[in-house]
């Protein structure tokens, strides 16, 4: 006993602050509707205030990127260019500019598999309404697919198509960018443990509540179920599947993933998702793999510095690209956290 009398009063002074403090702070979430998809955002601060302003500038990139980047809003600057690109070389912002650069080297990493031109075709299908394109449309709208033939100048910030009919959708090339741009603001605002989703593109700063964060890879025939568990400090994360925006005719499924070589939704693969330090990247590269197939896809994947991936083949088969192996074991992934960072 001896003490807790001259103890006592400090203790009476000690918790009421720290009842407020633990009042004001701690961990809060928001979800939303943006970009035509759910974002959602969970992070911790030491004040509520703080860190529901944080949340709201978030929000309001979200929804600055969406008017820019909206192929459904008559007014953005992808429709603009949809508009005029074809006709002469249309002005393009800076961020437009950059970021259609960072699609042409994707298009040339992966020789084509990701092709932002594919919108020509892919407008041709609607998921909701089970609409295909016939075989004679399909082949108009592929003769106006292709990247080479996106006239790029980053020195007066131009683009121009050099096709008829060409046209380009960023899709989520687009919400990578918003969530990397979301990553960026929480981190200049001094948060250091949260998570950003849009859609299938994820990015996780720090740990939660001490430990990796947990992201499941969804079974793609088996709603409800998770096909794999990735433990993951920050790193960006992004998944593209088969069983979203998709319909099934004729023993055939079709889905929003399209080859652009061919028109259509190839089907070696259900789903493939990939790690890297950034959205853009997991974005495009996700997209490209699902189009690759596993063999060539993980091959990509592992010429790249930093990059990962998780493919679910047809069969319901799980592929892991090298970096999530444990050494001399090929079949299941890394139990401790994933912390993908740049080699030097």
């Amino acid at each position: 006993m001896f003490g807790l009398a001259k103890l006592a009063p400090a203790v009476r002074r000690i918790a009421p602050a720290l009842a407020t403090r633990a009042a004001a702070g701690g961990w809060m979430k928001r979800d939303e509707a943006v970009m035509g998809t759910a974002i959602g955002i969970e992070l911790w601060s030491e004040s509520r205030a703080e860190g529901e302003s944080a949340m709201a500038a978030v929000i309001a990139e979200m929804h600055r990127i969406d008017r820019a980047m909206s192929p459904h809003k008559p007014d953005s600057e992808l429709s603009r260019i949809n508009r005029e690109a074809g006709a002469a070389p249309v002005p393009l912002s800076t961020e437009m500019a950059r970021l259609l650069a960072r699609a042409d080297e994707f298009s040339r990493l992966t020789g084509g598999a990701f092709d932002i031109s594919y919108a020509a075709v892919g407008q041709l299908y609607d998921y909701r309404e089970r609409v295909r394109p016939t075989d004679a449309a399909l082949a108009q709208a592929c003769a106006a697919v292709g990247y080479r033939h996106l006239h790029l100048d980053t020195r007066a910030r131009t683009l121009r198509f050099g096709l008829p009919g060409m046209r380009i959708d960023l899709g989520g090339f687009a919400k990578g960018h918003a969530v990397d741009n979301a990553a960026a603001i929480l981190r200049e605002r001094g948060v250091q443990h949260a998570m950003v989703s849009a859609g299938g593109d994820s990015r996780v700063i720090g740990d939660h509540r001490g430990r990796p964060w947990t992201v499941g890879i969804r079974d793609p025939r088996r709603p409800g179920e998770m096909a794999a568990l990735l433990p993951l400090v920050d790193v960006s994360i992004s998944t593209s599947g088969d069983y979203e925006r998709c319909f099934d005719a004729d023993g055939v499924r079709f889905h929003h993933l399209i080859d652009p070589a061919t028109g259509r939704s190839p089907h070696s693969v259900h789903s493939v998702t990939v790690l890297a330090e950034d959205g853009l990247t997991t974005e495009a590269l996700s997209k490209a793999v699902f189009v690759l197939g596993t063999e060539k896809g993980l091959r990509l994947v592992e010429s790249q510095r930093g990059v990962d991936a998780v493919v679910v083949d047809a069969a319901g088969a799980l592929h892991y690209s090298a970096g999530l192996l444990n050494p001399g074991a090929r079949q299941r992934p890394q139990p401790e956290a994933m912390k993908h960072r740049r080699q030097q």
